[in-house]
């Protein structure tokens, strides 16, 4: 196989682990945990895995002899840069307690496990994929397990194989499912444990146990390096403002460290939308303004960084969905009548099944994102964001309300448009020192702690701005992150997303200075990921972590 001068050179970087993880290992085990809402439902949901206790891994004086153990592994959901270092990192963890232990990947997600469709992982076979980026080693996908007969079906090829453990790389959906099914196997005695790692680029997978999922640090610096250039493009054209909608469908954690890492005109946080319950008008209010202010100066340009998700958070807007996602539930009498009417009725059918004040908003809207918002949902029964175009509501919102304000002599500069998505072009790119490393110890503890027996854990690794060698490993229980919400119409237990805190280090830098940013020309340009060089340039974390970890 033909690789990049960088693949070679970067095959041969070892990741660093912490140092509690390079010989014997003792696990420690702190308080029982309870989850963070909802306690009773929880406990009366999980009652093997719940209350369990967090566990740190801390350096043992003694090293034990492990049978040799076969363990599965699964990359669920979206791609996320380190993912094959999480494998890595369980592959040598496992065969570091027992040269005999055997690593088997599912195929294509979870639906692999169900499916019977899998492969041995060998050192060979490994060899081609540490350090890269993608899921390309055993590809992923989204099959959710969460019912018995998938249960059933995957143990089949788990007692065939005599996989003793299965690790669930995902999300907090992902997450949630590995927790389910840890639950399920501990009640039946399958004698299958269950771990989970935290991967998503949204960044919303996070809490006091969960520093940062892996693939955000290194998806974001993409994206600013992308951001970057444009500011440069745009500071030398001096003629576009560009709308840059970003990935981060439930929390605008992506959009606030690339504003961190850039400094662009223009960032809209979905939280504080929601927090301020602002309306679209008042949104295309404040972008029009900065706009005009702005060509006030002579500058006809600017950048303007939007979440995927901000349609979802602006308050008509939300109801409007909730109400769609209700009516176009799969299977429902309205979803069946929707998809059997014709195209041209369908929108305004549907208008007259909503609410008088959903109804308005809905007639409202250009008909091309009405439509948007009707396509099939995803598989957790909500509306596809990444398919609504925001970013061109938003840019034609805000020249429509610059032209009003020319008549009454308010702007009297030059608007024109370029418009950007950001979302692939992060998911699967080389990791970063830093994520490299982060994933391989993720993947390491993961096999600690199956080697130690537990099930209904996530991989856990704190005190991630301080040298690697000094990171702390453990577990943390899923049931300790899960609270009810609604899905498809019926409460469920799931993994609290992290939203951005308006509260948090990383917000109030953002608006302390986003006045400044907005009017003046204030933009950096971080350049492309680095491998070698200076520890700060090459090992640096994202702003968002060196922010919220100052004064711990």
């Amino acid at each position: 196989m033909t690789i990049s001068a960088l693949q070679k050179a970067r095959a041969q970087y070892q990741p660093k682990l912490p140092k509690s993880l390079k010989g014997a290992v003792k696990l420690v085990d702190g308080a029982a945990t309870e989850s963070v809402a909802d306690q009773e439902e929880i406990k009366k949901l999980f009652p093997n895995t719940y209350g369990m206790p967090i566990v740190t891994l801390e350096e043992g004086s003694d090293a034990i002899e492990f049978p040799a153990m076969n363990v599965g592994v699964i990359l669920s959901g979206g791609q996320a840069p380190g993912g094959h270092n999480v494998i890595s990192g369980i592959f040598d963890g496992i065969k570091q307690l027992n040269a005999g232990s055997k690593l088997f990947g599912f195929l294509g997600g979870p639906g692999g496990l169900v499916d019977h469709k899998y492969i041995e992982i060998t050192a060979e076979y490994l060899e081609g994929y540490r350090n890269t980026g993608g899921f390309d080693i055993i590809g992923s996908g989204r099959t959710k397990l969460e019912e018995e007969a998938q249960f059933d079906k995957g143990l089949e090829i788990l007692k065939e194989l005599d996989i003793k453990a299965l690790v669930i790389i995902g999300g907090d959906d992902s997450n949630t499912n590995a927790c389910v099914l840890a639950e399920y196997y501990a009640a039946k005695d399958a004698g299958v444990q269950v771990i989970g790692c935290p991967k998503t680029i949204d960044g919303d997978l996070k809490n006091e146990m969960i520093e940062t999922s892996f693939g955000f640090d290194t998806a974001v610096k993409v994206y600013s390096e992308l951001i970057g250039n444009i500011q440069r493009d745009a500071n030398s054209a001096k003629k576009y403002w560009h709308f840059i909608k970003l990935m981060g469908r439930s929390a605008s954690h992506i959009g606030l460290e690339a504003a961190l890492q850039t400094q662009p005109n223009i960032t809209l946080i979905s939280e504080e939308v929601a927090e301020k319950k602002q309306t679209l008008e008042q949104i295309v209010d404040y972008m029009a303004g900065i706009v005009a202010k702005r060509a006030a100066n002579g500058d006809n340009f600017g950048v303007a960084l939007i979440p995927e998700g901000l349609i979802e958070f602006v308050p008509e807007m939300k109801k409007l969905i909730a109400e769609l996602n209700d009516l176009l539930a799969e299977g429902s009498d309205i979803e069946k009548e929707f998809k059997m009417m014709k195209k041209g009725h369908r929108l305004e059918w549907l208008a007259t099944q909503l609410t008088p004040e959903s109804a308005a908003v809905f007639k409202s809207l250009p008909s091309g994102i009405a439509n948007q918002l009707t396509l099939d949902r995803d598989p957790h029964g909500n509306v596809q964001v990444s398919l609504i175009e925001t970013e061109k509501l938003l840019g034609e919102m805000v020249k429509t309300r610059l032209a009003e304000m020319k008549e009454k002599g308010e702007f009297n500069g030059k608007f024109g448009t370029q418009y950007h998505f950001f979302g692939y072009e992060g998911r699967c790119a080389a990791p970063s020192n830093f994520d490299a490393d982060y994933c391989y110890s993720l993947g390491y503890t993961a096999s600690v702690l199956i080697g130690s027996g537990k099930t209904g854990y996530m991989s856990s690794v704190r005190n991630t701005t301080a040298a690697a060698d000094e990171w702390i490993a453990g577990g943390v229980p899923v049931t300790m992150m899960m609270n009810m919400e609604k899905r498809h119409g019926h409460m469920k237990p799931v993994i609290q997303k992290a939203l951005v805190e308006l509260d948090g280090a990383p917000y109030k830098y953002l608006v302390a200075n986003r006045d400044q940013w907005a009017v003046e020309t204030c933009y950096l340009y971080p350049g492309p990921i680095q491998y070698w060089g200076p520890t700060e340039v090459c090992d640096r974390t994202t702003v968002t972590l060196q922010l919220e970890q100052e004064g711990k």
